[in-house]
Order: structure tokens, then C-alpha cells, then sequence
């Protein structure tokens, strides 16, 4: 009886153990498991969570994670997602075939790994002095290297292929991307490379001619040409042209999309932050704006000289005024593409384009017709185009009479074109270093 009764306690205490424990897990992690505002969900592919990518975007869109076209039919979200899936496939499945390494040695160089190939960089921290990233596309292993201590003949070179990622804006840049040329001309003749690409921020005027003995079909070495700004050498043979994309350089970072971005009524009509030069369209436009009493209704921040960098604060100034605008003024400069326009298709803000040729040699080629701005004109941009800013009162008017659901559906519109337009680029340009550098290996 006495055995009895105490195998009774044993039970009974072992009862009250498993429902405190139950009773327990309940408190502490059910309501946890309930929050699905602290979960990631909808990150686009190759996105990583916001607290591992590094540069992301944090100061305006706080920790929203979101998917902005999580209320798109059901057919429609299952062909993306089936797309993306195919897409995906593509660039891990199997066996790489080629390893290249992408030397980054201008600021546009961090908006092709960063923003196009949505890769990361160790370390995060922008001002070491060697950062380095990893990254499969395609049938290619690339690898990205930049910071100041990435200096010819001070690392170690252990890859066949090459992209060198230049910057030939200025005579200073010219000859400084002139002696990096000339190291890998070197590697070249020394057989330690084997296939060299250069992408090339050019000459706003399109004046690249110093660039031309290095090119292969003029007896160089360079076998691809991707560049910058509209120039004529453009044949989509060997020259190639490339998105001038954000200002990296002043440490623009890559946004993501979020709930509040889509939805949002946005306070101001238009945005305009930027530089007035004496006898430029800025100055028309600025005229316009305060004429018909617009400037009163859009963001308007005008400066007489040009500022090289940013501060933390007119950074912010920058990206709250794009993030509040259902529209962004894009008045040409030295030449009609600019940084503004990447930046603004970044927060959902459309862009309204000054669309005239600017003064040099830039302009039609033998594939594209269409200058300026053949290249976004070419993936169907999803812009305002004007020829004069006396259309803008026109444009302005009619952004009054749009009610926010038509909003909604623009910003949608121009936030799925500009992921399509990176995402594309990432395998255009994948494929054509395959193309040709895997061709050669067997010529």
C-alpha cells in the first residue's frame, strides 16, 4: 500500500512538471511564434535578410520587410515565382565553367556587384581597404575585389579572366586607369591572363579615343568594351553599353521595396535637389516651377555650385524627398543621363526626363537609334519623356487629377521594370563574357 501510494506522488508530480513545462513554453514562445510582422517574407531572390545585407537601406524604410506585389493575382505570382525559380535553376545548377574576377576600381563598379548581381561584400565597413564578394551566375564563378589596397602588383593574381572596371571620366582618371591597363597588359603578355573585359565609366562627351589601342580589334587586348553614356562605338559586338546606375560614390545604397514605398500618399507633387548652372535647362525649369507656383507643391532644393560628396544628413534630405514624390525632375547636365534617374526608379518616384542630346560625340550607333538614353529607351522604360520643361505644367496638371490607386499600380509598374532591368543585365552581361571568353579557350 505504501509502495502504492507513493508511485501515485511520483505520477502526480511528474504530471504537474509536464503542464508547468507546457505551461511554460506557452508564455515564452507563443507569443513569438504569433508575430509575423518580425518575419521576413517576400524578399526577392538573391536578397538577403536586412540584417545581413550589407549597405542596405535602413534609415527611411526602418525594418520593413515586404513584399510590394504580394496582391498581384494568383496566376500572375505563380508565373514569377516559376520564372524566378528557372532563373535561379540556371545559375547554380551544376558545374561552373568559368571563373572570373571582377577588379573594381571605379565607383561604378559597387553598383554592378551590389545592385545588378545583388552580391555581397566582406567586409561591409565602405572605407577598408580591401573588400572582397563572391557570387554565381550563370555558368560562371565571379568573384569581386575593391578598395585602395587593391594596387597593381601588390596582390596576388591567380585567374585566367578579368574584368576591369575603370573609371576614363577626366584626364586624372585617364591616366590612372591608363596604368592598369597597362599592368594587365603585362599579365597578358606574360600569359598570366588569358581574357580581359573593361567596363568604362566614359567621357560625358563621349571623347574615349584614348581607350581605343587597348582594344582588341584595334590589335589590344581588351576583348569586351562595356561603357557608359550613349557613344557611337556601340555595335553590341565587342562595345557594349552600361547603366551609369546610383551614385555609390556617395554611398546611395540599394533600397528595398516596401509596404509603406507602394502605398503611401505622397505629400509632395515632384522633387528637384541638384546643382543650377547659369544658362542650363536647370535654370529654365526652376523658372517654370515658380511661375505657375509649382515650387510650392514639390520638393525644391536648388544650389549654385556642385557638391562632390554628401553629408549624412543632406543624404537623407535626398532619399526622403524621392521617397515623397510621386515624381522626379531630371533636367540633363553635362549629359542627359544622370544618377537621379536610377536613384528615383529606387523609391518608386517617376522619373521625368529631359529626352534632347546633350553637346559632344555622343549619340546614334549602328544598332540603336533612339539617343539619347538608347539603353533604358531599348528595355522599355516606363518614364515621362519631354523634349522642353514648358511641357512640365502640363505633366504637373495631369499628376493632380490621378487618384492614389493609379498611383499604386505606377509605382508598382516602375519597381517590377527596374528589378527586370538589373535582372536582365546581370545575364546579359554573364552571357556575353561566356560567349566570348569561353569561345576563345576553344579557338
Amino acid at each position: 500500500m505504501r509502495l502504492t501510494r507513493k508511485r501515485l506522488c511520483s505520477f502526480l508530480i511528474a504530471l504537474y512538471c509536464l503542464f508547468s513545462l507546457y505551461a511554460a513554453y506557452h508564455v515564452f514562445f507563443g507569443r513569438r511564434r504569433q508575430a509575423p510582422a518580425g518575419s521576413p517574407r517576400g524578399l526577392r531572390k538573391g536578397a538577403a535578410p536586412a540584417r545581413e545585407r550589407r549597405g542596405r537601406e535602413q534609415s527611411t524604410l526602418e525594418s520593413e520587410e515586404w513584399n510590394p506585389w504580394e496582391g498581384d493575382e494568383k496566376n500572375e505570382q505563380q508565373h514569377r515565382f516559376k520564372t524566378s525559380l528557372q532563373i535561379l535553376n540556371k545559375s547554380t545548377k551544376g558545374k561552373t565553367d568559368l571563373s572570373v574576377q571582377i577588379w573594381g576600381k571605379a565607383a561604378i563598379g559597387l553598383y554592378l556587384w551590389e545592385h545588378i548581381f545583388e552580391g555581397l561584400l566582406d567586409p561591409s565597413d565602405v572605407t577598408a581597404q580591401w573588400r572582397e564578394g563572391k557570387s554565381i551566375v550563370g555558368r560562371t564563378q565571379y568573384s569581386f575585389i575593391t578598395g585602395p589596397a587593391v594596387i597593381p602588383g601588390y596582390f596576388s593574381v591567380d585567374v585566367n579572366n578579368v574584368v576591369l572596371i575603370l573609371n576614363g571620366r577626366e584626364k586624372a582618371k585617364i591616366f590612372y586607369a591608363t596604368q592598369w591597363l597597362l599592368y594587365a597588359q603585362n599579365l597578358v603578355q606574360i600569359q598570366k591572363l588569358q581574357h580581359l573585359a573593361v567596363v568604362l565609366l566614359g567621357n560625358e562627351h563621349c571623347d574615349n579615343e584614348w581607350i581605343n589601342p587597348f582594344l582588341k580589334r584595334n590589335g589590344g587586348f581588351v576583348e569586351l568594351l562595356f561603357i557608359i553614356y550613349d557613344s557611337p562605338w556601340i555595335n553590341d559586338v565587342d562595345v557594349f553599353q552600361w547603366p551609369l546606375g546610383v551614385a555609390t560614390y556617395r554611398n546611395f545604397p540599394v533600397v528595398e521595396a516596401s509596404w509603406s514605398m507602394l502605398h503611401d500618399e505622397r505629400p509632395y507633387l515632384c522633387n528637384f535637389l541638384g546643382t543650377i548652372y547659369e544658362n542650363s535647362s536647370r535654370q529654365a525649369l526652376m523658372n517654370i516651377l515658380k511661375k505657375d507656383g509649382n515650387d510650392k507643391l514639390c520638393w525644391v532644393s536648388a544650389r549654385e555650385h556642385w557638391q562632390p560628396q554628401e553629408t549624412n544628413e543632406s543624404l537623407k534630405n535626398y532619399q526622403d524627398a524621392l521617397l515623397q514624390s510621386d515624381l522626379t525632375l531630371c533636367p540633363v547636365g553635362v549629359n542627359t543621363e544622370c544618377y537621379r534617374i536610377y536613384e528615383a526608379c529606387s523609391y518608386g518616384s517617376i522619373p521625368v526626363v529631359e529626352d534632347v542630346m546633350t553637346a559632344g560625340n555622343c549619340g546614334n550607333t549602328s544598332v540603336h537609334h533612339g539617343a539619347p538614353l538608347q539603353l533604358l529607351k531599348s528595355m522599355g522604360a516606363p518614364f515621362i519623356f519631354i523634349k522642353n520643361w514648358k511641357e512640365l505644367p502640363a505633366v504637373l496638371e495631369k499628376e493632380k487629377t490621378i487618384i492614389l490607386l493609379e498611383k499604386i499600380e505606377r509605382r508598382k509598374m516602375l519597381l517590377q521594370w527596374y528589378q527586370h532591368f538589373k535582372t536582365e543585365l546581370k545575364m546579359k552581361f554573364a552571357n556575353i563574357l561566356e560567349s566570348s571568353f569561353l569561345m576563345n579557350n576553344k579557338s
